[in-house]
C-alpha cells in the first residue's frame, strides 16, 4: 500500500474512533485502548519511518511542526491512559485529543502529503508503505500505547 494512502486510510479510521468516543455515553477501558494503540502505533510509524524517509529542505519545516503536534497529542493521550475512564477529565480530555487529532490530520493532508508525492515516486512510496504496514503489526503484538508514557518530555527529533 502507497504511505500516503496508508497514513490517509489510518487518519479516517483514528477520527472515527475518537469521534466515536467522544460522543459515547460512557466508555469501557477495551475501548479506549484498542483507539489508544492504535494512535500510538500511528505516531510511531509516522515518526520512525514515514517522517525520515520524506525528509527534505521542502518538508522540514512541516516535518518540525508534526512532531511538536505529536508531543502535544502524546501528552493528552498519556494522561487519558494513566485515568480510569471514569473520571470527570477523561471526557474532556478524549474532546481535546479529537481536536487535535483533526487538526494535525488537516495539516499533514493539505501540506505535507503534497509535496511527499511530488518528492517520492509511487514505487518509493509503496515501498515505504510496506516497510510503515509491517512495524504496525509488529507493533500491535504489544501495548503500544504504553509507548507513549515516556515520550512526553520533548518533541521526537528528526533524524
Amino acid at each position: 500500500m502507497d504511505a500516503i494512502d496508508l497514513l490517509e486510510h489510518h487518519h479516517r479510521e483514528l477520527e472515527q474512533r475518537f469521534s466515536d468516543l467522544k460522543e459515547a455515553s460512557s466508555v469501557t477501558a477495551a475501548q479506549f485502548s484498542a483507539a489508544a494503540d492504535l494512535l500510538a502505533t500511528h505516531i510511531t510509524i509516522e515518526e520512525q519511518h514515514f517522517y525520515p524517509a520524506v525528509r527534505a529542505r521542502r518538508t522540514e519545516e512541516f516535518l518540525l511542526e508534526s512532531l511538536e503536534e505529536h508531543l502535544s497529542i502524546k501528552r493528552v493521550l498519556a494522561d487519558l491512559v494513566a485515568l480510569d475512564a471514569a473520571d470527570e477529565t477523561f471526557g474532556p480530555k478524549l474532546h481535546v485529543l479529537a481536536e487535535q487529532l483533526e487538526h494535525h490530520h488537516k495539516e499533514e493532508e493539505e501540506h505535507l502529503f503534497p509535496r511527499v508525492r511530488k518528492l517520492l515516486d509511487d514505487g518509493a512510496r509503496e515501498a515505504l508503505g510496506q516497510e510503515m504496514h509491517a512495524r504496525m503489526r509488529a507493533l500491535q503484538q504489544g501495548e503500544p500505547r504504553r509507548l507513549v508514557l515516556g515520550q512526553t518530555d520533548a518533541a521526537a527529533s528528526l533524524p
